[in-house]
């Protein structure tokens, strides 16, 4: 009866350990499943921004990687530039305007180029003649082979004037390197060795 008894105590026991491992590695599984899923949704978290909408309404964009972007940020800073330095209107004030949010985007060799221009008073003739001028950027061409990035941008340019309207090419090269992102240059690239490689007359319509 005592050997009966010691038995089934022993039966007992060995069922107690393996009811204690099984819940033991129950507990750890859902633990590492806990801390896996945790890690996954905070690095899902980590690929969205969430943007204000005048602090009233939110929007949910998708981050993607920077390098993707990059590309596309180059080609948009040049054209930016372009825009804002070749689109002249008939006031100081406006072109001034217009030449100081440029020179953000570039180094120096873009002031130079302003600069013999405006001795040259190429903007006086703008203001004195009440001439518009605006730009159409064709394309922009960038080599991101070699740092610093070499880049060609292919423009058509119009000069607006009481009694014609001359259309002219416009094709210029420059250096591209890497800046701070800030609210006067939002693509963090910076022009370098700026130079207009061509602009001439192509047409001229009569009004």
């Amino acid at each position: 009866m005592e050997f009966k008894t010691l038995r089934n105590i022993e039966n007992s026991f060995r069922q107690i350990r393996l009811y204690a491992l099984v819940f033991a590695v129950l507990c750890i599984s859902v633990a590492g499943y806990a801390v896996w899923q945790s890690y996954r949704f905070a690095e899902e978290q980590r690929q969205k921004i969430y943007v204000l909408d005048n602090g009233k309404s939110l929007m949910l964009a998708l981050a993607q990687d920077a390098s993707i972007n990059r590309p596309v940020e180059a080609r948009e800073h040049v054209r930016r530039f372009h825009e804002l330095f070749f689109t002249l209107a008939p006031d100081k004030n406006a072109i001034e305007s217009n030449m100081s949010r440029a020179f953000n985007l570039a180094d120096k060799s873009a002031f130079d180029y302003y600069k013999d221009l405006s001795e040259k008073g190429y903007y006086n003739r703008i203001i004195s003649g009440n001439v518009q001028q605006r730009i159409e950027v064709d394309s922009v061409v960038c080599n991101f082979d070699t740092y610093p990035y070499s880049v060609r941008t292919y423009a058509r340019q119009f000069i607006i004037r009481s009694s014609n309207v001359t259309k002219r090419n416009l094709f210029t090269s420059c250096f591209l390197v890497n800046s701070v992102r800030s609210d006067n240059n939002p693509q963090g690239f910076n022009i370098e060795k700026f130079a207009v490689l061509e602009n001439k007359d192509i047409e001229v319509i009569e009004r």
